[in-house]
């Protein structure tokens, strides 16, 4: 069976910031046709749950009380690179929207809950070195 690295909030991990999760019951299907392997690149990367919420604002993720915290993002984009390395994982299925995770969408960097087009650094990241990212929104590719 096919592994895919997949967001560990979306399967109803609490790793998001405020200690909660994004469970989107959808993963089930997926469960069907693939191995899943949950994974949060904050945690991973160092941060705490919970944790205050961070943007990107131009190449770097800032958090609301204005500390950087883009190591904390890389090391954690590197973890998620090296586990798909290792299990030779060709898909991942990140949050949208996340300085992470992002696929299509981020939030603005100004704090106000606007959204942009782009990307977070973990999508980046996969993408740069050939795994193919989805976004939760975008699961009916895969079950196909």
């Amino acid at each position: 069976m096919e592994k895919i690295l997949i967001s560990a909030c979306l399967i109803g991990d609490n790793t998001k910031y405020d200690g909660s999760n994004n469970l989107f019951s959808r993963y089930k299907e997926l469960l069907e046709k693939y191995e899943l392997v949950p994974f949060c690149g904050e945690v991973e990367g160092g941060l705490t749950i919970p944790r205050k919420p961070a943007e990107i604002v131009k190449d770097r993720v800032i958090n609301t009380k204005n500390k950087d915290v883009t190591q904390y993002y890389l090391q954690g984009a590197q973890k998620a690179y090296a586990i798909c390395k290792y299990l030779n994982i060709k898909i991942a299925i990140l949050k949208e929207n996340s300085p992470m995770c992002g696929v299509k969408n981020v939030y603005d960097g100004t704090f106000t809950h606007k959204k942009i087009s782009g990307q977070g650094i973990l999508t980046q990241h996969l993408i740069k070195h050939g795994i193919k990212v989805y976004s939760e929104e975008e699961i009916d590719e895969l079950l196909k």
